[in-house]
């Protein structure tokens, strides 16, 4: 009892000392990942941790995956995958960002394999693999219309053709979508099309086309293996239709003063908000170091707002580095207090409706969180995560 008591001292404690609270729940992480194992059926389910874990923590989010029992992860570059197999021992680890020779001894120590994107790529692999008799393999990845990262499909054809018994050291033979979040999309269409004659010069390698949204296509799209990123996080893959996803994150600070304007009074840099009525605000410990998107608050059409006291409440004036101001008149006199939380994104404010707000992209704003935040984990020890 002592000790839970000196645990709840402690939180507390850094409560007051905090400003923002970013809460990640990784059983949900882990929920999300099952989901889409379950509509793969019989495909693998791997995941996409590169940029932090999408700005949630590399390390506990890859831990979660590997306790629900996901085996293979993509990482954009060497410093992630150390930190990826640090959390996941046993995994299969991808580099999205490629071989370079400089650092190719890295590959080794983590145990790592590159996605190979060019025909120089591939040259430089070859030779580092016979010097170190390394047969940790890697992935070929195919570009058929990201026109972004990848070798062309003749270079394929020509690598296929010459290709020994061990397929050259490639495990994975992959392409990426850039349009999957739209499946009538010429494009999507196209870019199937292409990767089935790829997989058919590589028949005895396993492929991947599928990221988040492309799980959502069908069987066309499935390959041996998806990557989804986004959905883990509770991003909506399918924006059309509802997101079949759960929430991950919830962003939180604390009211820090009440106080009172006078119709006519301005808020907030630039004096850009104008008080139409005796207003009554919460000033609480959030800002754009945490997070918030700067971008349409206020009164305008589709602003962001947050919730106090489980009321939607606007932005008054401005977002500020530290600081936001907001409009609580239409609450019950009491119902807002120093100290109480204000939720910026959350269940009912999903980050999706926050990037929407703000004209931009859910995966912005996760990689955005937390880079000063307080983070708190749920379901880190949890056998569901």
């Amino acid at each position: 009892m002592a000790f839970a008591k000196s645990l709840s001292k402690l939180a507390a404690n850094v409560n007051s000392e905090s400003g923002a609270t970013l809460t990640v729940d990784l059983a949900a992480i882990a929920a999300n990942w099952r989901e889409l194992v379950r509509r793969l059926r019989s495909v693998e389910c791997g995941a996409v941790v590169k940029a932090n874990a999408y700005g949630l923590g590399l390390e506990p989010v890859t831990g979660a995956l590997a306790r629900a029992g996901c085996r293979t992860f993509f990482v954009a570059d060497l410093a992630e995958a150390r930190r990826a197999r640090a959390a996941a021992r046993d995994a299969v680890i991808y580099v999205l960002n490629g071989f370079a020779a400089e650092s190719a001894t890295a590959f080794i120590e983590t145990g790592a394999r590159p996605v190979i994107n060019a025909a120089t790529e591939l040259a430089e692999w070859e030779a580092f693999a016979i010097k170190h008799d390394w047969r940790g393999g890697a992935a070929l990845q195919v570009d058929t219309g990201m026109n972004r990262l990848g070798i062309s499909g003749a270079d394929a054809a020509a690598i296929a053709s010459r290709a020994e018994s061990d397929n050259r050291g490639i495990a994975l033979v992959m392409s990426h979508l850039a349009c999957a979040e739209i499946p009538d999309h010429p494009l999507t269409t196209a870019q199937i099309r292409r990767f089935g004659e790829v997989r058919a010069l590589f028949p005895k390698i396993p492929a991947s086309l599928a990221n988040s949204a492309g799980i959502f296509l069908g069987d066309a799209a499935h390959c041996a293996l998806a990557r989804p990123g986004a959905a883990l996080y509770g991003l909506n893959p399918t924006p059309q239709r509802p997101n079949p996803m759960h929430n991950v994150v919830e962003l939180t600070g604390r009211i820090l003063q009440l106080r009172t304007v006078e119709r006519g009074d301005t808020v907030g840099y630039g004096a850009t908000w104008t008080a139409k009525r005796t207003t009554r605000l919460a000033v609480a410990a959030l800002g754009y170091a945490d997070g918030i998107p700067r971008a349409k608050t206020g009164d305008a059409a589709g602003a962001h707002k947050a919730y106090i006291a489980g009321q939607q409440c606007p932005f008054a004036g401005r977002i500020s580095m530290d600081l936001v101001c907001l409009d609580i008149t239409d609450l019950p006199e009491g119902a807002a207090r120093r100290g109480d939380p204000v939720t910026c994104i959350g269940a009912e404010i999903p980050v999706d409706a926050v990037a929407a707000s703000a004209g931009t992209i859910g995966y912005e704003i996760l990689t955005r969180l937390g880079s000063r935040c307080r983070v708190v984990y749920r379901g880190l020890r949890d056998g569901n995560a």
